[in-house]
């Protein structure tokens, strides 16, 4: 049968008894299960494990030197790194130290890091190698207020920066003289304490710093081990980035629950890693299933002969049997004799590039695609999708590994404790303990946001019968052509992801125009790879990209995709661009979404030239 939200069983009894702080749950985890692996981390070709007392001995270490430059608590410290084991220990040390941690991504700019480190009063900064240093010292020019600057891989110079290892033998030191400092700081800290500040991308305008409380965090983390969905067997694989908030609850989540989780931030490393780390689950951004989905379906096209047959009549039972499965029943009778067939021939195979104990993955941070979530679940790799912003500490819902509980197209049930309601005018309001406590230093935004304990989310949506929630698009990005029809930009972009598997990016434009247009740009190593197959196999990617063969092609992927939309949604003319959408051009943000009006923005002549006839 089909499960719905009055069908969950979770247990709310962890949910009321969650640990006070964030601290508090990892000093409990260390005590539970001392000697069992924590976080492994590779170190050249091979992996190495810290076990949970290991991992407490460095964090102590860490928050201790901390204390002794003078942290106080709540007071803020930064981490400027991309995701790494040792993100996680210092991140780790802040929350012992009852600081509270700001988090900036590798990629963000000098000016919005100088701003960040600025307005959030960071005194001390975690930077990951000299680049990142580089960018502090031109606040440092400016008088910032940083007391000191750690880095993992730069160089110290033995005053204003210094090394992980010099800060961790501070704190031995320290530590040696103070015995009981740090548990004299875990037993202050209270829930309502701030343990993390984050600054919102923003799609427009300056990062805003969002304050999360220690009890949205161990909220998160009890919410999610309340509703069954982990287990201490399983394996996390992360990447994705800590200095968002989705990276930062999945580092959260083995605290509570306390298996165990491989850290390797290097996107062009996942595939490598995956048969080797062999996760039993993973949480990513749409983009690297559509990247997936259109790399192993383009693939197997270019085989030909049978291998393509083959991959297509699988493909086609498993979609059928993903159908079923949608209903809380197996498949059964010829389908399930066929399923079996297809799963030793093709199914098992591709599960095999996963390492072969994947048991689901957890995608947020963007819409996915349906048809991409249905090819992965038809494989035997189901993706449950979630919903949440820096504003609700990640997740405030997610669909449940349960049969007939994963419901593609939607966001799935709300986390135990959180509750939602849609406004009039559609919009998707939340309330729970994981929702942030403000915006800092920004009183009337704070109060817009939030009114009357609601947070207005800014998203347009559906609660259906079953309690699942269905995002319909970001309620400023709606736009309305000249003929008086909305158009939702999103569900339209995500869309043409799942039809064309050489996307990259579609960017929908028509707001008071006659008609929609867009903009398109390829995936690299996609596209170059079709190119070999017509003729191009010398080219590079500007010139592929242009070519007529290459917008013959596009063509008529547009031209399906308009077949399933609305007369006035359909794209009429669209331009493919010469390069990719990029965080370096201020064209996305660092989690990797579009900034719409810039992209548009900057783009507009090329746009214009679409409606001069």
């Amino acid at each position: 049968m089909v499960m719905s939200l009055k069908d969950e069983q979770f247990d709310q009894s962890v949910v009321d008894g969650r640990a006070r702080s964030v601290a508090h749950l990892f000093v409990d985890r260390v005590a539970k299960s001392p000697d069992d692996k924590a976080f492994g981390h590779p170190v050249g070709e091979e992996w190495h494990w810290l076990t949970w007392s290991q991992v407490d001995e460095r964090a102590r270490r860490i928050a201790a030197g901390l204390v002794a430059l003078g942290i106080e608590p709540e007071d803020r410290v930064a981490i400027a790194s991309s995701t790494r084991l040792e993100w996680a220990l210092a991140d780790l040390g802040v929350m012992l130290a009852a600081g509270a941690t700001t988090t900036i991504y590798p990629t963000t700019t000098v000016e919005d890091v100088l701003h960040i480190v600025g307005d959030s009063g960071s005194k001390v900064v975690f930077a990951e190698d000299d680049g990142q240093v580089a960018k502090l010292r031109e606040g440092r020019e400016a008088g910032d207020g940083i007391l000191k600057v750690v880095t993992f891989d730069g160089s110290g110079d033995g005053d204003w920066v210094i090394t992980l290892s010099d800060l961790e033998a501070l704190g031995a030191t320290y530590l040696a003289e103070h015995a009981d400092v740090l548990e004299q700081r875990i037993d202050g800290i209270q829930s309502d304490h701030l343990s993390t500040l984050i600054y919102t991308s923003g799609t427009t305008g300056r990062p805003k710093g969002v304050r999360l409380a220690h009890d949205a965090w161990t909220y998160e983390a009890a919410a999610v081990d309340s509703a069954h969905l982990l287990n201490p067997d399983d394996l996390q694989f992360l990447w994705l980035p800590l200095a968002h908030v989705f990276g930062k609850v999945l580092l959260t989540l083995p605290l509570q629950v306390g298996f165990p989780t491989a850290i390797d931030g290097r996107v062009d490393k996942i595939i490598d890693n995956l048969p080797v780390v062999r996760p039993t689950w993973m949480g990513a951004a749409p983009r690297i299933f559509e990247k997936v989905y259109g790399r192993i379906t383009t693939m197997m096209a270019d085989e030909g002969g049978v291998k393509a047959k083959m991959f297509d009549w699988a493909s086609g039972v498993a979609t059928e049997a993903s159908q079923v499965r949608d209903d809380g029943k197996k498949p059964g009778g010829l389908l399930g004799v066929k399923h079996s067939v297809a799963d030793k021939l093709v199914l098992a195979k591709i599960r095999d590039r996963f390492g072969g104990r994947v048991r689901f993955f957890i995608s947020g941070s963007a819409a996915l695609n349906p048809d991409v979530a249905r090819w992965f679940d038809a494989m035997g790799l189901p993706i449950m999708e979630g919903y949440g912003l820096t504003e609700t500490s990640a997740a405030s819902f997610v669909n449940r590994p349960y049969p007939g509980a994963n419901k593609i197209g939607t966001v799935g049930w709300p986390l135990p404790g959180t509750e939602v309601k849609i406004a009039d005018d559609g919009e998707i309001l939340i309330k729970g303990p994981g929702v942030m406590q403000g915006y800092r230093g920004l009183d009337d935004a704070t109060a817009e946001a939030l009114q009357d304990g609601w947070f207005h989310t800014g998203d347009i949506g559906e609660q259906l019968p079953s309690g699942h929630l269905k995002i319909t698009d970001r309620k400023k990005d709606l736009f309305k052509t000249s003929n008086g029809k909305y158009v939702a930009p999103s569900v339209i972009e995500s869309l043409f992801k799942g039809i064309c598997p050489y996307a990259s990016q579609l960017v929908i434009e028509g707001d008071g125009r006659k008609f929609v247009s867009a903009l398109v740009t390829l995936d690299e190593e996609s596209i170059l790879d079709w190119a070999k197959q017509h003729g191009m196999a010398d080219a590079d990617y500007r010139t592929v990209v242009t070519s007529d063969a290459c917008r013959e092609m596009v063509q008529g992927y547009i031209d399906e995709l308009n077949g399933k939309l609305n007369r006035w949604e359909q794209i009429k003319r669209f331009i493919i661009l010469p390069r990719d959408l990029t965080v370096e051009e201020g064209e996305m943000t660092p989690s990797l979404k579009i900034k719409r009006k810039v992209v548009t923005g900057k783009y507009k002549p090329e746009l214009d030239t679409l409606y001069t006839d």
